[in-house]
């Protein structure tokens, strides 16, 4: 199913002024997230991520979806902006009201970031979801060429002449 129906439920009937989510370009993957907020939110540099409203609930219903919210891009790399938990995850069962947790990354003493009544502050992607069945086993069937190396075991990848001065 390319284009599966989601429910959407409006929490905040100021969105209703400030524009419904929906896809900003043709082919945009997420929806924008509006921070619904009384006044402008002051998030200070170094101190706890705070819980941002955006107004709407979703319904997936489909075990095989799930909603990503990321932070948008602009405000992650120019103003710091970014999630407490980096990326927040919705499960299709969920139906409870949509929450950004919003952190200012910039080192402590740095300025602060404003977030102000309706502004796009964050984004949501809805992606599919594999669910596997586990099959406990003692070893495993197949043999890998990496097999249990962890952190590094791969080596790095330099391109030719990189080691090179100059």
């Amino acid at each position: 199913m390319t284009n599966p129906n989601v429910e959407l439920k409006i929490l905040d009937d100021r969105l209703r002024a400030w524009g419904l989510p929906q896809y900003q370009s043709e082919m945009a993957a997420a929806i924008d997230l509006h921070a619904c907020i009384d006044a402008p939110l002051e998030l200070v540099a170094g101190a706890a991520a705070v819980l941002v409203p955006t107004g709407i609930a979703v319904h997936m219903a489909d075990d095989g979806m799930a909603a990503l919210v990321l932070p948008r891009s602009g405000l992650g790399h120019r103003k710091g902006l970014v999630l407490g938990n980096l990326v927040g995850l919705i499960d299709a069962d969920y139906t409870g009201p949509v929450l950004v947790s919003a952190w200012n990354r910039l080192a402590p003493g740095s300025g602060a970031i404003v977030l102000t009544p309706g502004e796009r502050f964050a984004q949501m992607v809805f992606v599919p979801v594999l669910r596997p069945r586990f099959e406990i086993v003692e070893s495993f069937t197949l043999v890998s060429a990496r097999g249990a190396g962890g952190f590094g075991s791969t080596g790095s990848v330099h391109a030719p002449g990189a080691d090179r001065a100059g």
